[in-house]
């Protein structure tokens, strides 16, 4: 009786054979036809009553889809503890990040072996300001500490007051990135807790008591209200963001003098500010929102500087004077270049730093404000990752610059910004690993329309060019976000076994600059889907890998991504893992209810319009499925995830399942515990999640050891 009511929803055959394990026979979802009315046609959707959360045959549903998955993939156990087990023993898991100055104070975090969570610490400067190692170490949050009895737990934002004595911090215990604000007195210990809920941004006053905050709307989840709160206070409503295209966040000058407060749509940005010594005056915007305009602000010595697109497809940086910051005053700092997007500047007492992307790769220029002299930072390998890596005070000579590469380990590096001489602050060990074994390069694909598509590819030395090695082809391509080519220890274990892995920059990432970003969204989305087929049928051309040994895998949107390209073109690939995947475009998009839904028009389409409604329909994963031969599929995801409802995955493998042609797996695995988009927030229980995904992977290759 158990059993019926655990899976009540399912045929009693198949209920029984999922739970004896005896020819396991996949869940069969039941079917309720819905209608949706879309611009004057009916369009049934069978699993529409999914989205029921509370329904207790959703949940039903959902277990025993992972009773099936476990049952199926029971022989992969020693394949997936040997993964793990590697996976640690690379790992240094008692360790330090690299110490980060503010203030008075030096702030870093600490993991301890066989704990889940880091430790939040701090120790005060020296009296030069030097990092002293031997100061008195201070815990801020013991996140292990605080996870006890939750098996979720997750930190939002987390800011210092001025006075180095308050520490606003937000937490979410479900995974739903619904955050808490707390606020904790160093001195004291004492915490005031629960201040406010669905907080997203949080900032200081000058003040050391006034804080302010924006909260997201309970249903989309759109941040859309900032508010003032003086500690022993009520919150103060300051401003609510009425255009549902736009969400804001509230931040701080890196010179402390302005609080400033973001309104972010796709395409249009706006900024306000206020004297952070001036805790209650009011916000004044700096340059009024017009649509297509997206520019953000920083502030030194009365000047704002203004990285914007006025003009200027891939961004430029102008500087103008705090008191009247008209654009007709504007000047130029750095120029605007059709082939270099300018990332970020940011500016310190004596120099700004200016970051940019050239051929997908990023680069640092150093500005000296005495001569008005440029400096380039230059790096050793010619395909690398190099990112800012955290250079919070304003008087700083250095420059944190965190760098690796797809063969070399995470360092941290601080440039000296007079020299541009270089100290190495902490290289990521990583144990058993020689990277002279292993090879990374970069090759260009040829698009169907001509266009060269750039991928980023690692091996280990000795790896078969043959077209029988098999080869992990990563991608996503949404959103402007480029996946730079990063090191992996996790990876590791696939290179070691022969797996060739390659990262397909392809458009709708900003790889190659604004207009490869553009050329992968709205009525181009399909460009994205076709780049990611024409790099995959590269490399079997190149014989990097054969159609038989090829495996892909993308998540959220790279989800979205999955699905598409296995509709288009399923006999490319032996397997694909497809993790919180945007595959119900439709029916999403359709309901501006959903949390993000409507925010997201501008990039993928409002198809409240019948022209984007036709594109976007004619690519949505779920409604593009039909009865033909599907690659192997493993489907990764959440119960509380809220950027991708599980609905979304649950419906399409439960679609899937009653048209596909082959007997390839296809299997769905949901965290029904806590648990958000990003899956476990413990550090080992990820990497055993990770292991079991590259475990299936790899035996749909024929590597089981």
């Amino acid at each position: 009786m158990r059993k019926l009511v655990l899976v009540g929803l399912l045929s009693i055959a198949a209920c029984t054979a999922v739970m004896t394990n005896e020819s396991p026979l996949p869940p069969v979802a039941k079917t309720v036809p819905h209608q949706n009315h879309w611009h004057g046609e009916v369009f049934v959707d069978d699993y529409y009553w999914m989205r029921e959360k509370e329904h207790p045959d959703v949940r039903a549903y959902l277990a025993a889809e992972n009773v099936y998955t476990k049952a199926k993939t029971g022989h992969l156990q020693p394949l997936k503890t040997k993964l793990y087990e590697e996976m640690i023993a690379r790992v240094q898991q008692t360790d330090l990040s690299v110490p980060m100055r503010m203030g008075g104070f030096y702030y870093y975090h600490r993991t301890v072996e066989g704990k889940q969570y880091p430790i939040y610490c701090r120790k005060p400067a020296s009296p030069d300001g030097s990092y002293d190692k031997g100061a008195q170490e201070q815990v801020l949050l013991e996140q292990n500490e605080m996870a006890e009895g939750l098996t979720y737990l997750g930190f939002g934002d987390i800011e210092v007051s001025d006075n180095d004595n308050l520490y606003a911090y937000t937490t979410d215990v479900t995974g739903f990135r619904q955050y808490t604000l707390h606020v904790k007195n160093l001195t004291t210990g004492a915490v005031q807790a629960d201040l406010a809920e669905r907080v997203t941004s949080v900032e200081w006053a000058a003040d050391n008591r006034t804080l302010f905050y924006v909260t997201e709307d309970a249903v989309t989840k759109r941040s859309n209200k900032l508010w003032r709160h003086t500690l022993d206070g009520e919150p103060e409503l300051l401003l609510e963001e009425s255009d549902e295209l736009f969400r804001i966040g509230v931040g701080r000058t890196k010179d402390k003098r302005y609080l400033t407060v973001g309104a972010f749509s796709t395409d249009t940005y706006e900024q306000r500010y206020l004297d952070a010594n001036d805790a209650n005056g009011e916000f004044k915007i700096l340059q009024p929102r017009e649509k297509g305009h997206r520019y953000s602000m920083t502030h030194r010595d009365g000047v704002f500087y203004l990285r914007t697109d006025r003009n200027a497809l891939n961004f430029r940086i102008v500087k103008v004077a705090a008191h009247d910051p008209r654009e007709a005053n504007w000047q130029d700092i750095v120029p605007h270049k059709h082939d270099v997007l300018v990332s970020s500047f940011q500016v310190f007492g004596d120099y700004a730093v200016v970051q940019e992307r050239v051929l997908g790769l990023n680069r640092f220029r150093v500005l000296d404000f005495a001569d008005g002299s440029w400096r380039e930072i230059a790096f050793p390998e010619a395909v690398y990752s190099a990112s800012s890596g955290g250079t919070p005070e304003f008087s700083s000579s250095t420059f944190r610059i965190s760098y690796e590469s797809m063969v070399t380990p995470p360092c941290v590096f601080d440039y000296d910004l007079k020299s541009l001489d270089r100290e190495l602050k902490k290289q990521r060990e990583v144990f058993d690993y020689d990277p002279s074994q292993y090879e990374t390069e970069r090759v260009w694909a040829t698009a169907r329309d001509g266009v060269k598509v750039p991928v980023s590819i690692v091996y280990k030395k000795g790896t078969s060019r043959d077209g029988t090695a098999p080869l992990w082809l990563y991608g996503y391509g949404s959103y402007g976000i480029s996946i730079p080519p990063t090191f992996s220890s996790e990876r590791l274990s696939l290179l070691d076994r022969g797996v060739i892995w390659a990262t397909a920059h392809i458009r709708g990432s900003a790889t190659l600059g604004e207009a490869w970003r553009k050329s992968g969204m709205l009525m181009k989305k399909k460009n994205t889907f076709t780049d990611f087929i024409d790099c995959g049928e590269h490399l079997v051309a190149d014989k990097w890998t054969s159609k038989d040994r090829l495996m892909a895998e993308g998540g959220s949107a790279g989800g979205l991504l999955m699905g598409a390209v296995a509709n288009m073109q399923p006999d490319l690939f032996r397997a694909i893992h497809s993790a919180v995947p945007f595959v119900d475009l439709m029916n999403t998009m359709m309901d501006a209810s959903l949390p993000l839904t409507v925010g997201e028009y501008l990039e993928w389409g409002d198809p409240n319009e019948k022209p984007a409604f036709d594109y976007m329909m004619s690519y949505s994963p779920y409604d593009q499925l039909e009865a033909k031969a599907y690659p192997a599929t493993l489907i990764t995801t959440s119960f509380n995830d809220s950027q991708v409802m599980y609905w979304e995955p649950a419906k399409y493998i439960a679609k899937l399942r009653t048209l596909k042609t082959d007997d390839n797996e296809l299997l769905l695995e949901c965290k029904l515990e806590a648990a958000g988009h990003g899956g476990a927030s413990g550090r080992y229980d990820r990497w055993k999640d990770r292991a079991f995904q590259m475990a299936w992977m790899l035996g749909q290759v024929g590597i089981t050891q």
